[in-house]
Formats: structure tokens, C-alpha cells, sequence
């Protein structure tokens, strides 16, 4: 068993010796070898290179080992194709490729290469680099190239053209060989490539560019110069327009990520920004060297970190998120809405290596839409608020004409009633007018009668008009007229209208015996008119909203007195037709509140002498007035108030019973009906105007239509005055008196 033993152990050292030699006559081979040969690891450096590779291209060994192969080739993509071929265990024979020598020259050169492992890793290459620039001339080899290839002798004369030359080209080579560069293309005179032609046969030193051929059909292609023998050059050239196109179209898609109104931002799969649009910048504010590299977390707020894993959950599996709704965190902290658009990002194998997101900025459709479901409400709410304040006036005049039914017409309880029906329709008045004031303001129909006018005469009519509110409620009012005269330019109604919308307000929202007051004072270029109350106030949150249409105090509220809600929108509508501001205070709810308004003023004069007003004095005189209504119960009613202001008074139902009439007692005045099925008002008023016996009778249009367009339409027509039903008896006194 020794004698074996020892026998083996003889045996594994002969062996050993055997090996180291052969080893030995290896590296001697790899050194000496006439071909070029070179070893490359796994990242394309080299390991090794021996000595006829060294001097094919012209390095010393410390200039080319160490360093990448791609710096040596002239083509990077294609060398770096060739690594990733050999790495995923593939062996190559004659691999075209070109490297570059020392001197600048370009080497033709042919790869053949395999790879060296131990226990299944990686290695290195060990490639022989076989030279064809000697084998040019073999006519099989260049006419299997897939590149252009083109050689010319130093008078510039074609030599050569190979067949993918024709192609690219598309040109007969039997048309162009033998012939000079400018002979056979003579479009290229003068053009980027014929300089750099020139410049290689002038310098000796290899050139390379990209040139867009619009001559060969708009194509791009990738030319390569280098001087041979005494004086010629060869041009090797490749078609690169399908290179170019994907190159473009990456920058297109790039500009269009760039200048998006969207941010557009790639994440990797652990939720790590890997790229960052101009939009993003701005949506969130941060740069972009601040958010690469970043994890996404840094723009969602904490609450909803749980969204974030469930969207990578998805993209991991391959799914789309679209159009999420959702908030985000901005750098200074501001949340906003947001939606999003996350689609997976694959490799070339199909599998998910990240994700790009799209998210849009949806603050203003959010508040957009808020505000919509908002105007809903309000319209839901003012439409049954609108029922209810309708119904309110109608319920007692229903009651009083049942009782009127069964009372005696001269007794007390029947003096009462019409009293009620008075008050109840004169409230019915007042809401159709608001709205009516409402629509005409919203369309921006009103016009304003513009004139000088003292701010002591408005308050005064103002206070006038809101007087019955007051004592109505025993309120305490106090008014400070302003130490001196202030002159405005605006409407005497609609600015007296103002002050008394707000003294009704208060009058409305405060407790009886509450107190009420009203001041004016000029402060610089401003009059600043104040109606202060100490009623139930205003909550902070309905400040914001106080001027809104339909806005009012909530019913559940102690002492809101229901209403439309129209009086302070019309309010602030017409301080602001007169270029002034309406504005609003209080302390809280129990805390009253203060409106001041704004005006511009004209300028301040001396306050009036005591007789500067004067009362109007004088009786009226007598008129014969004939009603034209087709409704008989108005039009009979309306006769007896006319009688009862001292008048001749006669009532007809039709157009042509006015005629009638007209002719037969020639009336002063013709209060006439627009709407009648026989013959409307205007047929009668140009059949009154036509007869010269009636031409002096004056016509005034009595109508439900109150609009600036339906007051012209009568002007136009011939009539002399527009009254708006129901008339109102101070209007019908002016108009009877005038």
C-alpha cells in the first residue's frame, strides 16, 4: 500500500510540472503570436494584450492595457453589442468592427471571441483581432458588407464602390468608378462632406461625421474618412436614419415631458424619483436636483403613505392607475388636490422596473366644482325659501276675502281685512320688485340717472322709506347728518334705496327697542356712510358670503325673520355701479354689526339755508281717465282708486270698446292694458294716435312687464308713460297730477 501510495504521489507531481510548463508555453504563445490577441473582463476593460496587438494599432502597453476596449473602437455601440453578446455566453467568429490606431487611422478589423469562466462566473474574453485592412481589395469580403464602402486614388479618382455603397447611395457604380468625387457628385461640391474629404487628403489624419443626405432621399448617414497609401482615401459609410429618427423622436418626447402643463415624474419601484419635468418644479416646488433621488413620500402628506404602497403593489403587478383623485404636499406645505396617472415602466423583457406618473393640478376644477354643488344648494334652498315667502302674504289675503265674504262691506272687521290685504300685497310688491332688480342687475340692464345730489337729502329719504320698519319695532334710532354738505354723483332713488335696504336689515335683526343708527362723514376723496345696530350680529363664517344672492341668516337662527335675501346683493350691486365699496363688520353672533358704504365724492359746498327745501303746494287738477283692461276685476278696482283720488273714471274691457270710448268722451288720460286678445295695447295706441281728434289724449302703457327693453319697446310705440302692475298709488297720484 506505501509502494501505490508513494507511486501517486510521483504520478500528481509529474503531472503538476506538466501543467506549470504548459502554462508557461501558453503565456509564451499569447505573447509571440503573430495575430493580435487581447483578453477583456465583464466591464470591458483589458487584461491582457500581446505584443502584435500592441503594434498593429500602434500603443505601448500602458497606453492600451487598463483602460476600456470602446475608447479603442470607432463604433462604441457596436463593441458594446459585442460584450453584452459574449457576456450572456455567446461565441463570436469575424465580428466586423473598426478600431482606432495610434496615428488616428481606422483599423478594419474582423473579432472572433469566446469566454472564459470558472465555476460558472464570468471571467474575461479572449479575442483575436484579425486585421482585413489587407484583405480590402478582396472583392468577395467588401461586397458582403452591409456598410458603404468607397475608395479613391490620390487625383481623387474612383477606384471602388461596393454594392451596399450603390444601395445607400443609388448609384451605378459603372456610371461613377473612374471618375473624380466631383465629377460623380457634383451636388456635393462644397457641401460639409466634401470639406472634410478635403481636409483628410490635406492632413493625412482620419475624420469622422453625421451628415442628413436630402439628396438620397432625406436620409442620415455616418461617414468615416481615412487616408491610404500615398495619397488616396477610403470612406466607409453606414444609414443611420432609423438611428436618428428613434434619436429624435426621444428628444421630441423629451420636449414634450420638458414643456408639459402636467408634472411628469418616473419613480423606481421602491418609490425613488428617478426623473423630474419643469411642470413638477412648479406644481411642487422643488428643483429637480432636490427631488431626484428623493423617495416619493417627500410630496404625500402622512395620512396617506398607505395610497403610495398600495400604487406600488399595483405597478408591481403590472396595473395602471388612472385619473386618482387624491392630495398632495407641496415644499412650503400646502396640500393640494391632485390627479394622477401612474403607468408601469418595462425593460425590454417585458418585466416592471418602474413606474412615470402624470399628475395635474385639480385645485381649481375641485373649488370649481364646490362651487357649483354650492350655487345647487342655494338655488334648492332659495327656490323653497322663495315658496315659503310667497305663501306667507298669500294665506292672510285668502283668509281676509273669505271674510270679507260673509261681514258687512261697512262694518269694522271689514275695514280690517282690507287693511291686511293692503299690508300682505304691498309685501307681495316688494318681492316680485327685488327680484326684478335682481335680474336686471345679474344682466347688467340697469342704468343709472345720474346727477348731482346732496348726502343729506338720501339719508333723509332713506330714513323715510325705512321709517315704518323702525317704529314698527319701537326701535331706538339715532341719525348724525354730516357737518357739511356732500355733494355725489349718482341716482337720487337708487342710492336712497341702498341706505334703506340697510336700515331695513337692521331694523330686521335686532330685538325690538333695539338700537339703530345711521352717520355720514367725508374722510380724504370718500363719503363713508355707517348704519350700525346692536342685533343678533354675524358669524364669522358667513362674513365671506354676506353680499352673496339669497343669502340670509339661517331660519334655525333666533330672530331671523325669513326673507329672500336679496336686499344687501342689491345693496352692494349699486354702491358698486357708483364706483364705491360696500363693507361689513361684527363682533359675533349677539354682537351687532356695522355696513359702511363708500362713495366717491364730487366735492364738499356749504351746507343749504333752512328755506333751501321747499314743500310742494297747489291742488291737482281734475282728469277724465279711461281704463283699458281685459281683466275686469283689475280693471274695475283700479277705477274706483282713481275715483277716490278726485278723478273722472271710466273702465272698458277690449280694444275696440276704447276706441269707442275715446271718441265718444274724449279722455285726458288713457291708462291702457299692453296684453288683450282682440287688439293689444299697441294696435290702440297707434289707431289713438292716428285720429286727430285724439291726438292730445295722453297713453300710458299699463303692464306686468317692468324691463328696460319692455319700457323701450312703449317708448317707441307712441306711449307717454310705462306703470308696472300693480300700480302703486303714489306712482298713479304722480302721473294723474303731472
Amino acid at each position: 500500500m506505501l509502494l501505490k501510495l508513494q507511486s501517486r504521489e510521483s504520478m500528481s507531481a509529474a503531472t503538476g510540472s506538466a501543467l506549470a510548463e504548459s502554462e508557461s508555453d501558453l503565456a509564451d504563445f499569447f505573447e509571440n503570436a503573430a495575430i493580435p490577441l487581447h483578453w477583456v473582463d465583464g466591464d470591458g476593460i483589458i487584461l491582457r494584450a500581446n505584443r502584435a496587438e500592441l503594434e498593429f494599432l500602434g500603443y505601448a502597453a500602458e497606453e492600451y492595457i487598463g483602460r476600456k476596449i470602446a475608447d479603442f473602437h470607432a463604433d462604441s455601440d457596436i463593441i458594446c453589442g459585442i460584450l453584452e453578446r459574449l457576456t450572456s455566453g455567446e461565441t463570436l467568429r469575424d465580428e466586423p468592427a473598426r478600431m482606432r490606431a495610434k496615428d488616428g487611422s481606422i483599423k478594419h478589423v474582423r473579432i472572433t471571441s469566446n469566454v472564459k469562466r470558472k465555476d460558472g462566473k464570468f471571467l474575461h474574453t479572449r479575442c483575436i483581432t484579425r486585421n482585413v485592412d489587407a484583405e480590402r481589395e478582396s472583392t468577395d469580403y467588401l461586397e458582403g458588407m452591409l456598410e458603404g464602402f468607397v475608395a479613391y486614388d490620390g487625383a481623387w479618382r474612383m477606384l471602388y464602390m461596393n454594392r451596399a455603397a450603390e444601395l445607400i447611395l443609388g448609384r451605378d457604380r459603372r456610371d461613377v468608378l473612374g471618375k473624380t468625387w466631383h465629377e460623380a457628385f457634383p451636388h456635393a461640391v462644397g457641401n460639409p462632406v466634401d470639406q472634410m474629404y478635403q481636409r483628410v487628403m490635406k492632413t493625412r489624419q482620419a475624420a469622422r461625421m453625421e451628415f442628413r443626405y436630402a439628396h438620397y432621399g432625406d436620409r442620415w448617414l455616418e461617414i468615416s474618412a481615412s487616408p491610404v497609401g500615398t495619397g488616396g482615401v477610403a470612406v466607409y459609410f453606414r444609414d443611420i436614419t432609423e438611428l436618428k429618427r428613434r434619436e429624435q423622436a426621444q428628444m421630441r418626447l423629451a420636449s414634450i415631458v420638458e414643456s408639459s402643463e402636467d408634472a411628469i415624474i418616473s419613480k423606481s419601484l421602491i418609490g425613488i424619483i428617478e426623473s423630474w419635468n419643469a411642470a413638477a418644479e412648479r406644481m411642487y416646488g422643488y428643483r429637480a436636483d432636490e427631488a431626484v433621488g428623493q423617495s416619493i413620500l417627500m410630496l404625500i402628506p402622512p395620512d396617506r403613505y398607505g395610497e403610495e404602497e398600495e400604487i406600488l403593489a399595483r405597478l408591481r403587478r403590472g396595473q395602471r392607475i388612472e385619473h386618482y383623485d387624491t392630495v398632495r404636499r407641496r415644499k412650503n406645505g400646502e396640500l393640494f388636490d391632485v390627479s394622477l396617472t401612474v403607468s408601469p415602466m418595462r425593460d425590454a423583457t417585458g418585466a416592471v422596473i418602474g413606474a412615470s406618473k402624470i399628475a395635474r393640478d385639480v385645485s381649481e376644477r375641485k373649488r370649481a366644482q364646490q362651487a357649483l354643488e354650492d350655487a345647487n344648494r342655494y338655488k334648492d334652498e332659495f327656490l323653497a325659501m322663495l315658496a315659503h315667502e310667497l305663501r306667507n302674504p298669500l294665506a292672510p289675503i285668502s283668509n281676509a276675502l273669505q271674510l270679507m265674504r260673509v261681514v258687512d262691506p261697512s262694518s269694522t272687521q271689514a275695514a280690517h281685512a282690507r287693511a291686511i290685504m293692503e299690508r300682505q300685497l304691498a309685501h307681495l310688491v316688494r318681492l316680485v320688485d327685488d327680484l326684478m332688480e335682481v335680474s336686471r342687475i345679474t344682466r347688467g340692464r340697469i342704468e343709472l340717472r345720474r346727477q348731482p345730489v346732496l348726502l343729506s337729502s338720501v339719508m333723509l329719504s332713506a330714513v323715510e322709506t325705512a321709517r315704518p320698519a323702525l317704529e314698527a319695532a319701537k326701535h331706538n334710532f339715532r341719525i348724525d347728518m354730516p357737518a357739511e354738505a356732500i355733494e355725489l354723483d349718482g341716482d337720487f332713488v337708487r342710492l336712497a334705496q341702498v341706505i334703506s335696504n340697510l336700515l331695513g336689515n337692521a331694523a330686521k335683526y335686532t330685538d325690538p327697542g333695539g338700537e339703530i343708527s345711521l352717520e355720514a362723514e367725508r374722510r380724504g376723496d370718500e363719503a363713508l356712510i355707517r348704519v350700525r345696530d346692536n342685533g343678533i350680529g354675524i358669524e364669522a363664517d358667513m362674513l365671506p358670503r354676506i353680499f352673496d344672492m339669497f343669502a340670509q341668516a339661517p331660519a334655525s337662527q333666533p330672530r331671523s325673520q325669513g326673507g329672500l335675501g336679496i336686499g344687501l346683493a342689491l345693496a352692494r350691486a349699486l354702491v358698486e355701479l357708483h364706483g364705491g365699496r360696500l363693507e361689513v363688520s361684527s363682533a359675533g353672533l349677539g354682537k351687532g354689526s356695522e355696513f359702511t358704504v363708500r362713495l366717491p365724492v364730487v366735492r364738499a359746498v356749504r351746507a343749504p339755508g333752512a328755506g333751501a327745501i321747499a314743500a310742494e303746494s297747489g291742488g291737482a287738477a281734475r282728469r277724465r281717465v279711461l281704463i283699458v283692461d281685459d281683466n275686469i276685476d283689475a280693471a274695475e278696482t283700479l277705477q274706483m282708486v282713481v275715483s277716490t283720488m278726485g278723478h273722472e273714471a271710466e273702465s272698458v274691457h277690449n280694444g275696440r270698446a276704447a276706441l269707442e270710448a275715446a271718441r265718444a268722451r274724449h279722455p285726458d288720460i288713457v291708462l291702457l292694458d299692453i296684453s288683450m286678445p282682440d287688439m293689444d295695447g299697441f294696435s290702440v295706441a297707434k289707431r289713438l294716435r292716428s285720429e286727430p281728434g285724439l291726438r292730445g289724449i295722453r297713453v300710458v302703457a299699463l303692464t306686468g312687464y317692468g324691463q328696460q327693453d319692455d319700457r323701450r319697446r312703449t317708448q317707441e310705440a307712441g306711449f307717454d308713460d310705462h306703470l308696472v302692475k300693480p300700480v302703486s298709488p303714489d306712482d298713479l297720484r304722480r302721473l294723474l297730477s303731472a
